[in-house]
């Protein structure tokens, strides 16, 4: 009986398993559908918002223009020289601001003035103090003559207050500066004797520091720059920013200053590169190239310096350059002596201009 039922059932096994698998004659086998996933569109890369300053300081400009000079585009047809500018791919400019000057020029409503012109044409501003009456440079910082015998307490006070008043003036106006340089290449400090770094670096640190508070109150959207010469000089710059850093100064940008020669510039340049990259790994700062400029006769060296620089800059990592600056490239025929512009003796752009088309 036992040896009966597992016969019994493997037969009906069988038979149940035949049943299963095998289809009748007019049955069509059913068809197997794999589910296919939809692979997914790849999004388009996002946008780079990052604005890159193409910039021109055009401090003499206005004087320029009160005393006759025109300016020609290629076809020789008459511009607004701003307006020129902006047509050789310069979106930002750059206006240096003197306490008590001889003239009208570089004074605070001259700068006011041109702030508001440039920026209708809606281009950025920088804003450079010499706090000065004149040029502040390497070779001299001299105070404005209304400071002269304010001991230091009071002078770093009235820098304050001096920074305070110009930069609500702007505001005022409807001008916020994107940048705001306290100090023209202050290599040795400024407001000499009392700032020269040499000298005292806890007061060059401290006149940098009441720009910096003032700014950060008056225009806190506005990057604060501390603008050092000779951008290829890395030792004199781990020298003043090393003192910075030690006096826990409040700033935002490494600018520097580059004049080559239509020989040297490839040198120059990558001196500068390093210098850059040092500055950025060593303080975490933003790097601007605030002025630049070469003989004009040498249009051609000069195009290649500024591709080549506004090329290294842009290279630096996390968006730490943040432009490069032509200083006074509207200058022509000898404008007081000067002859590193960038425009030829008719008046028009030279081809150097044409590396900020790109």
């Amino acid at each position: 009986m036992k040896k009966y039922i597992l016969i019994a059932g493997t037969i009906s096994t069988l038979f149940l398993y035949s049943c299963a698998k095998a289809s009748l004659p007019h049955e069509t086998p059913p068809v197997v559908i794999t589910p296919v996933t939809p692979t997914p569109p790849t999004p388009p890369p996002p946008v780079d918002t990052f604005f890159y300053a193409k910039g021109a300081d055009i401090g003499w400009l206005s004087q320029m223009e009160a005393e006759g000079k025109k300016f020609y585009d290629a076809n020789g047809n008459q511009k607004d020289g701003i307006e020129l500018l902006k047509s050789k791919g310069i979106n930002s400019i750059r206006l240096r601001v003197w306490v008590n000057p001889s003239t009208i020029y570089c004074g605070t409503a001259d700068v006011i003035s041109q702030a508001k012109r440039a920026q209708s044409l809606g281009m950025k501003i920088m804003i450079d103090f010499h706090y000065s009456d004149w040029w502040a440079d390497p070779g001299k910082q001299n105070k404005p003559a209304a400071w002269k015998n304010l001991a230091f307490d009071a002078l770093t006070t009235t820098l304050y207050n001096y920074t305070k008043d110009v930069v609500t003036q702007l505001k005022t106006n409807g001008v916020t500066p994107t940048w705001i340089q306290i100090g023209n290449e202050t290599n040795d400090g400024m407001l000499w004797e009392e700032g020269r770094a040499s000298k005292s670096m806890a007061n060059f640190s401290a006149l940098i520091a009441a720009g910096a508070k003032a700014v950060r109150e008056t225009s806190p959207s506005s990057k604060i720059i501390v603008h050092i010469s000779n951008g290829y000089d890395n030792a004199m710059f781990r020298w003043i920013f090393d003192g910075l850093k030690t006096n826990n100064v409040d700033y935002d940008v490494i600018a520097m200053s580059l004049y080559p020669t239509a020989t040297n510039w490839q040198l120059i340049n990558d001196q500068c590169y390093v210098n850059m990259l040092d500055m950025v790994s060593r303080y975490n700062k933003e790097i601007m190239i605030s002025e630049v400029g070469m003989d004009y006769t040498k249009a051609t060296e000069c195009r290649g310096f500024l591709t080549d620089i506004i090329s290294k800059n842009k290279s630096l990592a996390n968006h730490k350059g943040l432009g490069v600056f032509y200083w006074e490239p509207e200058c022509f025929n000898n404008w007081q002596g000067y002859n590193m512009g960038a425009f030829d003796n008719n008046g028009k752009p030279t081809i150097a201009m044409d590396a900020f088309l790109n």
